[in-house]
């Protein structure tokens, strides 16, 4: 298929974006990135921490997000005494029988919110962590598939650290986006209260079904790219490695270890994404840049230097991005 024709494929099976949209924007005000990343985590199978303090509609996009596509949402409220088995399941003993049957937990939905991952223990997090790498759970003697689609917005306050279990490095290697919430502006703050002063619902329409998103998550491996961006894409990668060799010398201290393979994969496989939703059937170096830092962001080591310097994973991979050759 040469790229007008997956171009042309592309423009026709989108056409509900726009009322994806549409429908979303009646409830959400603003947070026009949040929305579209949740969209690009959705439609390129990558699951999507978001890191915005309490009050940004996280919740409340996430609820939306799973009425517009006709889905199955859970919220799970992530604490100190949470366990695993709160989160996958657990048996339960039928004396009828003398046998033990499953009984499932919330992560058997299409779309889980894990609000506050944080606020876990080490074992909690590692058991929805195997759920979004692995896709299927164990319980008992006995390994269950999740449901497709399968996705997990994660939320953490980055303020209110106290009682907190920080996600270690690999885990937050498994999220394709880290995404930075901020707070929206006067203009739109003003129709936010405008619309939920009344605490009245917003009724949102149906606009697409669970199995249309494994039907664009196909279309999504169709869009086309180039051996020049996949080239651009490595540059960029490398370049966390081993900044010497691709002359950006300024950033070598500032480093410990560079980003993962995943970061590759993942910085593709969005960009895939992002075209899409711009209805285009191949990634533009525009594609890439677009969505770099939320790709990168997380998957940076920090050395001492860079934190007695005030040196952020933001200003690195900013650096990076400007000093690297657009092909």
């Amino acid at each position: 298929m040469n790229i007008q024709e997956i171009n042309q494929k592309v423009m026709e099976q989108t056409e509900f974006l726009k009322s994806i949209f549409d429908e979303i924007g009646k409830v959400i005000v603003g947070q026009e990135y949040m929305i579209r990343r949740i969209l690009i985590g959705l439609f390129a199978d990558g699951h999507i921490l978001l890191e915005g303090v309490p009050g940004l509609a996280k919740t409340l996009a996430a609820s939306t997000l799973s009425e517009v596509v006709n889905s199955n949402f859970q919220r799970i409220q992530f604490t100190p005494d949470l366990l695993p088995a709160d989160l996958i399941g657990t048996q339960i003993f039928n004396q009828k029988d003398g046998t033990f049957k499953p009984k499932k937990g919330p992560i058997f939905s299409n779309l889980i919110l894990a609000d506050e991952i944080n606020r876990a223990p080490a074992k909690v997090q590692s058991a929805l962590l195997e759920a979004m790498q692995e896709r299927q759970v164990t319980i008992g003697d006995k390994t269950y598939k999740l449901d497709e689609p399968f996705l997990v917005l994660a939320t953490q306050n980055p303020i209110e650290q106290e009682g907190t279990y920080p996600l270690p490095e690999a885990q937050v290697d498994r999220f394709m986006l880290k995404l930075k919430i901020d707070y929206p502006n006067k203009n739109e703050e003003k129709e936010i209260i405008n619309r939920m002063a009344s605490k009245q619902k917003i009724a949102v329409k149906k606009i697409i079904k669970s199995k249309d998103i494994l039907k664009i998550r196909e279309l999504v491996n169709d869009i086309y790219v180039d051996e020049k961006i996949v080239e651009y894409v490595l540059n960029l990668v490398f370049t966390t490695r081993n900044p010497i060799e691709y002359n950006i010398k300024e950033i070598k201290d500032f480093i410990e270890f560079g980003a993962s393979p995943r970061a590759s994969i993942y910085l593709v496989r969005a960009a895939k994404a992002n075209a899409l939703l711009d209805q285009r059937g191949y990634v533009s170096p525009e594609d890439i840049k677009e969505i770099g830092k939320d790709v990168l962001r997380h998957r940076i080591i920090l050395t001492y230097e860079a934190e007695a310097e005030n040196i952020t994973t933001e200003d690195i991979v900013t650096k990076i991005f400007d000093q690297t050759e657009i092909p």
